[in-house]
Parts: structure tokens; C-alpha cells; sequence
């Protein structure tokens, strides 16, 4: 899979942009603040409909202009397939093929992409909200059945929390309309969890080696995934939903005191290990890169496993923040197999065959060019 053309109008710092793309490694070079990460941000947003960068939509949109409109070529098993998405104040309009989308989630997926940049250095070390942003966002491109469940879930938790926020101020005292809200919430959470575990068992098995690869089999890696209620990958959904039914009994009046929702996938957290050491606590830095890379690799095999091409890989500025070995490893592992977008200031000092080989463009002040 790759992508042939990107045009953009009123996107960020671009008032209009018309490239095209080689099938192989493609250098964005310039200085900062000149729009290297806007395009590579562009490129993700055309595939998963969201920003990496920011949860508002609006500051994608070039400043007092009404909206920005994203179209991408790409080409997958064959074909070509033309991908617009329009932002508006109003919302999001997605098109696949010229036919619009009634769902986004039955849009996300038609274009893969793996994104690795400098703030995923901090998926080990960061917050858990980060870590669930990786597995629901990885999730989401090979499962609409996903996307759409954790839609519904987010919804049933805004109305459970309102809710709780009310008896707990006492506005309302009746707890009826709490249970239909938490049967609900039960169902779609279980799935997810669900959904979860079976991710990260294939994520474990890519990653696993690669690690040991790149660590010159001196680090095994283990991922474990951390719920914030009693249930194990070995539950089946039905045996789930208990658990949850069990706990949000016993929680009961707890919630209504704080307000809140206490159990469920948003609070759930992902855990790596590195000769069995949790590698946020006692990792070393270079641990903790190695491990990052290591998934990031790893969801470029496994998306490949699924879907039976690879992602498009954009490396936004990371390249400057690994050392040669790393560097060397992650492209090594991409040469010649995965259309790539690379972004820096410089690539002197990178020596390897794979830049040596790339197509080359330069950006200035929300300008794209092909370097000749």
C-alpha cells in the first residue's frame, strides 16, 4: 500500500499543496516551524480521520478559513483509490472511492498508516492514557467493529458519569436509570477488553522477536495488559460481563460519592517488561527506546498479517533521536518493502543505503517541492 498524490487546501499552514509520492522513501527536509509535520500529520489524518497532535479538529483548519480538505491517491491491492476528508466547524465529511461515509469507522482502515514520532518514545514512560490512545488507534484500522464499540462506550460513559454526577448531588435520586446505563456500558466494555487482549497476544508475538533482535538477543520482551477489574485474557465474554456485574455492585455507592466511573477499559493500562523488569520503572532509556521501537516495528508486521499489505510508515523528526544502531535497525527493517515518509532538518550523519536511495523534498513556509 502506498500513496500517489496528496493535495491539501487550507490545511494547517498550507493554503494549497498538489505532490506526488514515489513508492519507496520519501525525505521531507527544512527547517522547524516550516510545515515538515504538518504534512506528515496531513497523511495520518487522511487514514485515521484524527489528529495525532491535537483532539480539535478546528486547528487543522488554516487560520479564518471555513475549512480544510485533505485527498489522497492510494494505491492498495491494484487499485487505486481515491480518499477525501473535509473538516468543517461543522464536523467531518469522509469520502472513499468518491462514495461519502455514512460512519467514519467505516472509513478508518482503507489506509494504514504507523506513525512514530518523538512523543512515542514516551509510550513506555508516559501516562496510561497514552498507551490505551496506541491500542484503540492501532485497533481501530484493522477492526470498524472496534472503532464503532469504543464510539458507543465513550458515549455511555459521558451519560453514566452525567448521571452519577447528578445522584451525587443529589438532583436525582433514582438509581433505575443507572443500571440500564451500566448493563449497556457492561456490554460494549467486555468487548473491548476483549478485543484487547486478543490485539496484544499478536502484537507479543511480533514484537517479541524483533526486540530480541535489536537488543542482539540480550532482552526478552513481555506485554501485559493491566485492567482495572479482576478478568484475564483466559475469560470468555460471557464470564466478563460477571466480573463487571460483581464489581459494579460492590462499587456502588463509591461512584455515586465521587461522581465518576471507576472500572472500565478507559482506565486500564498496558505494562512491558524486559527480562521480566517493568521497563517504566526500572528500565534504562535506551530500554525504553528499544521497547518503543519494538512495538512500532511490530505493528508494521502485524498490520501486514491482517490486511496482507504493509502500513505506510511515517517517522516524524525520530530519526534524530535514536542512536546509530536503532537507526540503523529500523531501516534496515523497512528498506525496500514500506513506502515511508521521513522528516528532519538534516539527514548529514545519517549514513545508510535506504536515504541514499530516497526521493527527496524541501519545505518552506507551507511550500513543498521535489528536490531534482
Amino acid at each position: 500500500m502506498y500513496i500517489e498524490k496528496l493535495n491539501l487546501k487550507n490545511y494547517r499552514n498550507y493554503p494549497e499543496l498538489e505532490i506526488s509520492f514515489e513508492n519507496n522513501v520519501n525525505v521531507i527536509l527544512g527547517e522547524n516551524a516550516q510545515g515538515k509535520t504538518n504534512v506528515m500529520e496531513s497523511i495520518f489524518v487522511l487514514a485515521m480521520a484524527k489528529s495525532h497532535r491535537t483532539s480539535n479538529d478546528k486547528d487543522l483548519i488554516r487560520w479564518d478559513e471555513e475549512y480544510a480538505k485533505i485527498e489522497g491517491r492510494i494505491h492498495k491491492r491494484h487499485t487505486s483509490i481515491p480518499l477525501e476528508l473535509v473538516i468543517s466547524k461543522k464536523g467531518k465529511k469522509a469520502k472513499s472511492n468518491h462514495i461519502e461515509q455514512q460512519k467514519l469507522s467505516q472509513y478508518v482502515g482503507t489506509m494504514n498508516v504507523v506513525m512514530f514520532a518523538p512523543e512515542d518514545l514516551h509510550l513506555v514512560k508516559g501516562s496510561p492514557q497514552v498507551r490505551r490512545r496506541f491500542i484503540d488507534m492501532e485497533i481501530g484500522q484493522v477492526s470498524p467493529v472496534y472503532l464503532h464499540d469504543m464510539s458507543q462506550y465513550q458515549k455511555i460513559l459521558q451519560q453514566r458519569n452525567h448521571y452519577l454526577k447528578l445522584l451525587q448531588i443529589k438532583k436525582q435520586t433514582d438509581t433505575a436509570m443507572l443500571d440500564v446505563l451500566t448493563e449497556q456500558f457492561i456490554q460494549y466494555a467486555a468487548r473491548i477488553i476483549e478485543k484487547r487482549y486478543q490485539f496484544l497476544s499478536l502484537l507479543q508475538d511480533w514484537a517479541e522477536p524483533i526486540h530480541s533482535g535489536i537488543s542482539r538477543n540480550l532482552e526478552q520482551l513481555k506485554i501485559e495488559y493491566k485492567p482495572s477489574l479482576d478478568v484475564s485474557e483466559s475469560m470468555d465474554l460471557t464470564k466478563m460481563i460477571e466480573e463487571f456485574e460483581d464489581k459494579f455492585d460492590k462499587i456502588r455507592s463509591r461512584e455515586i460519592e465521587r461522581g465518576v466511573t471507576l472500572i472500565g477499559p478507559h482506565r486500564d493500562d498496558l505494562v512491558f517488561f524486559v527480562n521480566g523488569r517493568d521497563v517504566q520503572t526500572f528500565g534504562s532509556q535506551g530500554q525504553q527506546r528499544t521497547t518503543a521501537l519494538s512495538l512500532k516495528l511490530a505493528e508494521i508486521e502485524l498490520i501486514h498479517s491482517e490486511i496482507g499489505e504493509y502500513p505506510i510508515l511515517l517517522l516524524d523528526d525520530v530519526l534524530s533521536e535514536l542512536d546509530d544502531y536503532r537507526q540503523s535497525h529500523l531501516l534496515n527493517t523497512i528498506q525496500g518493502k514500506v513506502q515511508t515518509f521521513v522528516t528532519t532538518t538534516s539527514t548529514d550523519g545519517i549514513d545508510h543505503q535506504t536515504l541514499r536511495d530516497a526521493s527527496t523534498f524541501y519545505v518552506a513556509q507551507g511550500a513543498l517541492s521535489k528536490v531534482k
